[in-house]
């Protein structure tokens, strides 16, 4: 079973900014009620430690490439039950915006079973996020 959910918003903002602030994991506590924490070396093959709100985490990234894609892979006890491909995408809109995508692609055998959280709970979190980096990345 498999399931994607995606979000986007406009940033009026260049997309170095918005990369900027995506990446400054350690001010996540002051603006970012979704993910609360990134640890850990933040480089492809590495795994990081991330913490949502009771929930831990240890995902490996995979892509990470300055100012347009950063993308890990995380699993629920062991691969293949419940595991979950994280991506944000950042794409210069050429007139001074950024689009900003966060995406997560859920494969395994408990994707069913957590299927109405991930459409409510996960979509709203993502959500709640992307708008919290606008107001971020917009204020001067």
């Amino acid at each position: 079973m498999a399931k994607q959910i995606k979000t986007s918003i406009t940033i009026n903002a260049s997309k170095e900014r918005v990369w900027k602030i995506l990446t400054d994991f350690e001010n996540y506590p002051e603006w970012n009620s979704f993910i609360k924490s990134v640890s850990g070396d933040v480089k492809v093959g590495n795994q990081i430690v991330i913490k949502l709100q009771g929930m831990t985490f240890k995902p490996v990234v995979l892509t990470l490439n300055e100012n347009t894609e950063l993308k890990w892979l995380g699993h629920l006890w062991f691969k293949g039950l419940f595991d979950g491909e994280h991506k944000f995408k950042l794409i210069d809109n050429g007139n001074g915006t950024t689009n900003f995508e966060q995406s997560e692609n859920f494969s395994g055998i408990l994707v069913n079973l957590f299927a109405k959280s991930l459409d409510k709970d996960t979509k709203n979190g993502f959500e709640q996020m992307n708008r919290e980096l606008k107001l971020r990345a917009e204020k001067h």
